[in-house]
């Protein structure tokens, strides 16, 4: 989700014409490179974490005690990377299904030596309910989730009350959800989902209540192009009570 593509998250398969399950990803085709590949044969058994059906020991698997930022959908990893080399007191739990995204995102860490970053390559949903204990994140970061533009598709947006209400039992008190959008119309969901849940606060002071772009979230490639064009970008910062 970082690094904007056309389908990176929903809620189901497009042919699922009635989601009975909240999804956090659709699959996609896609080539992995030899470089991705070779990362993921060399690096994955020390950097990707396999989907259990109990929860995880975080300390186990960084192997130190540290805040943790759960991470759903990452694209190809660029702005993972970039925040955890920002942020190296941090441990980054993050979460892909697209193969050539978890590739990159292993090659990044190789080239770079950054060690603060987990992978598990499975739907983030599932990853929530099964391997997060509960009130154990101290963030969770959610960029540019596939916006589902026809109206009819709405309900596939990742963003609604029902997940909520379940992410947030994950995250400790004073911890935060950062989301971020590059849709207008997805932003303006994004901001009555979250206003709505009582356990959130917003932390933005703007009338609008937005956020100004935390210092820790680069600027993608794709975000840059679109600023240039005049597309808009909104960030959203809520904190659990």
């Amino acid at each position: 989700m970082n690094d904007p593509k056309p389908t990176e998250s929903g809620q189901a398969p497009a042919h699922v014409k009635h989601p009975q399950t909240i999804r956090s990803f659709v699959r996609r085709a896609g080539r992995t490179t030899t470089g991705q590949t070779k990362a993921l044969q060399e690096l994955g058994p020390k950097y990707i974490v396999p989907f259990t059906e109990s929860a995880v020991d975080f300390d186990a698997i960084f192997g130190r005690h540290a805040p943790v930022i759960f991470e759903i959908g990452f694209g190809m990893g660029e702005t993972t990377a970039r925040i955890a080399q920002t942020r190296p007191d941090d441990n980054f739990f993050a979460c892909e299904v697209h193969e050539p995204g978890v590739g990159a995102l292993l090659k990044r860490i190789g080239d770079e030596g950054i060690e603060n970053i987990r992978i598990v390559s499975h739907d983030a949903v599932e990853v929530l309910e099964r391997m997060i204990p509960k009130n154990r994140l101290a963030g969770v970061h959610i960029y540019f989730p596939d916006p589902w533009h026809k109206k009819k598709h709405n309900k596939r947006r990742l963003i609604q009350p029902p997940f909520i209400a379940k992410l947030i039992q994950h995250i400790e008190p004073g911890g935060y959800l950062h989301c971020a959008t590059d849709w207008a119309p997805y932003a303006e969901q994004m901001l009555d989902v979250l206003g709505a849940e009582p356990l959130l606060i917003n932390d933005s002071q703007r009338p609008d209540g937005y956020a100004d772009k935390p210092s820790y979230r680069p600027l993608t490639k794709f975000e840059n192009r679109g600023l240039k064009l005049g597309h808009g970008v909104w960030d959203l910062v809520f904190r659990r009570r």
